[in-house]
């Protein structure tokens, strides 16, 4: 089921399918409800699974304040209790940029946190909030508009997007429908929403930091680190380091590029139904290239 959903005053594009416990999928930088598609099949017979947009992400309208780790936590939160789903806490997963909102929500709302998948997500071992925050937002809404009146959405947003997907991949494409890809990327709101993330991508990091500090995860909650170390051998130790840091399994899914959720459903679900590492039956690496 697809709706819109106001939270904080925005409207969020939702979808809802399955039925079970909840878990909601969270996508990153600049991704849409759409790039869920290959492990929503593997995860509805036995789960409740919400995708939703971020604000100038997919069909969601334009964020109405700038991104932050405690922000998304809340917008998560607000979500659920927005919509009529089954009662109990939900399983969080977060890819890239998300990983830093899945583990805040985890934090901030530890009664609500069934367990918790970060798939390649971001790491920041150091980070810092960068100085005058209302100058990096205003560069960044400057820069959408620039880009924006000279018709670069538009005209390259969709071939951006289709390289980018090819580019983050172990193999194969561009999965999602040339419709929908054209709906969301041709328009200046994702330009402006990924530029306003990536703007304050490294406060939302310093953040979580400093929440890592102050509200501890959950006791006996299931923590999952899914790693595309894709040859980097630095990149694989920085996710060891983070499944460490969070007292988390870890998993390094090969092969799989970034895009885990298209190279690899399989280990995406698998971690959702079974955190203690039993495989998924079903669709596999070849099937979902």
């Amino acid at each position: 089921m697809s709706e819109f959903v106001r939270v904080g005053g925005v409207a969020h594009h939702v979808v809802v399918e399955g039925t079970g416990p909840v878990c909601v999928l969270s996508a990153g930088l600049g991704m849409s409800w759409f790039d869920w598609d290959p492990v929503v099949p593997l995860l509805a017979p036995h789960r409740t699974v919400v995708r939703f947009d971020r604000p100038g992400h997919g069909l969601s309208a334009p964020a109405a304040v700038p991104p932050s780790a405690t922000g998304e936590a809340h917008r998560i939160a607000g979500l659920l209790d927005a919509l009529p789903l089954p009662a109990g806490p939900v399983t969080v997963v977060g890819h890239s940029i998300a990983g830093f909102h899945a583990e805040a929500f985890a934090r901030l709302h530890p009664a609500r946190t069934a367990g918790l998948v970060l798939v390649d997500a971001s790491v920041e071992e150091q980070a810092r909030t960068p100085a005058a925050p209302a100058l990096r937002t205003a560069a960044a809404r400057g820069l959408g508009t620039l880009i924006s009146a000279a018709g670069a959405p538009a005209a390259l947003g969709p071939a951006v997007r289709r390289a980018t997907v090819r580019l983050s991949r172990a193999s194969g494409g561009d999965p999602a429908p040339t419709d929908l890809v054209r709906r969301c990327y041709r328009t200046s709101r994702v330009l402006r929403g990924t530029l306003l993330e990536n703007a304050h991508y490294r406060a939302v990091a310093a953040e979580l930091l400093a929440l890592r500090e102050e509200r501890p995860l959950p006791p006996g909650v299931p923590v999952t680190v899914l790693a595309a170390p894709d040859g980097s051998a630095r990149w694989a130790r920085r996710q060891r380091e983070l499944a460490q840091r969070l007292d988390a399994r870890y998993e390094a899914v090969e092969p799989s590029g970034h895009l885990m959720m298209l190279d690899r459903p399989d280990v995406v679900a698998g971690a959702v139904l079974h955190p203690g590492g039993t495989p998924v039956l079903g669709l596999g690496p070849q099937e979902a290239a």
